[in-house]
């Protein structure tokens, strides 16, 4: 019997790559689809694989949908990772942002623990949970407070406290995934890897004259989110649940971000950019750098992108 996975959030850009690896790994893959009022492109990223996909209707604030979804593919495995992940937008809907990524996780865990306590289940944690917390040598890591300064943030608390507390009340198999900031060509174009890789490009082609900006001196861990989902999948074949970061350990500004991506493009990026307050965040959160040791030590896990390789795939993917 091949084993059955369910992953909310399978259209996004980590659910679409998560729905790659599994298949290629003979599960039977499910995913939950909210209704959307304009189909036409909600399924872009998975459209390749869509008819070996078992795709339904739920969203995470209706737990009725998630017990019949449950009770209809028997999951064995069941990967979190819908949310509304935007930070800078979570200021502007914070409600919602905690009823999807706070609630909507305690919706899935219930049901889960009423019909199958057995399933194991992954959740999409995030280093957004950490905020301005760093530990003396300058990474965050398991043991790092969480001390977030976003909406989002506060949310993914929510989330991984109330797992963490499911696992050990009712001996569930629930792991934390504490990933860093990961890209790709799929990443949403109003995050700012995609938007400086695509904007550059436009401009480049004559389309677009200046790339208008926030914070330039905000420092990120970027990965990939193709080596991201991996760890993910390895956290639950793991013998014990446990909670691990998932970050390259190494960080770069926006700034550097952009220098590098306009010099692919032979531009100047002093040429182009601006600077826009509506793209500032109320409260910033500076410097986010990751120490995965544990996952690396625990499971085996390396990345197999470096940040320059990683832009490289998206600027040729714009151009």
């Amino acid at each position: 019997m091949n084993k059955v996975a369910l992953i909310t959030g399978i259209t996004g850009q980590d659910g679409s790559y998560l729905a790659e690896l599994l298949l290629e790994k003979g599960y039977e893959v499910w995913g939950v689809l909210r209704r959307n009022s304009s189909p036409q492109n909600q399924t872009y990223r998975i459209d390749h694989i869509f008819k070996q996909l078992n795709l339904v209707y739920g969203d995470l604030t209706d737990a009725s949908s998630l017990v019949n979804i449950i009770n209809n593919c028997k999951p064995d495995e069941v990967y979190n990772l819908a949310a509304q992940s935007h930070v800078r937008i979570s200021f502007d809907i914070p409600v919602f942002t905690g009823q999807v990524a706070g609630l909507g996780t305690l919706n899935l865990l219930e049901a889960i623990r009423q019909i199958n306590p057995k399933i194991k289940m992954y959740q999409a944690s995030s280093s957004e949970m950490f905020g301005n917390s760093i530990d003396a040598d300058g990474y965050q890591r398991e043991t790092t407070p969480l001390i977030p300064v976003s909406p989002y943030g506060c949310a993914k608390v929510y989330s991984y406290n109330i797992c963490n507390n499911y696992k050990n009340s009712y001996n569930m198999f629930i792991s934390n995934g504490i990933l860093f900031n990961h890209e790709s060509p799929r990443r949403g174009i109003n995050f700012v890897t995609n938007k400086v890789v695509k904007e550059a490009v436009d401009i480049k082609k004559g389309i677009k004259n200046t790339l208008p900006m926030g914070n330039l001196t905000a420092t990120r861990d970027w990965g990939h989110a193709k080596d991201y989902v991996k760890a993910m999948w390895m956290m639950l074949q793991h013998d014990v649940p446990d909670n691990f970061v998932c970050a390259t350990g190494t960080s770069h500004s926006v700034k550097d971000l952009i220098e590098y991506v306009f010099a692919k493009l032979d531009m100047n990026y002093e040429e182009y950019v601006t600077q826009d307050e509506k793209f500032l965040r109320p409260e910033e959160l500076t410097d986010l750098k990751g120490d995965s040791t544990k996952l690396r030590n625990t499971l085996g896990w390396t990345p197999t992108y470096t940040f320059e390789s990683m832009l490289d795939e998206m600027i040729d993917f714009w151009l």
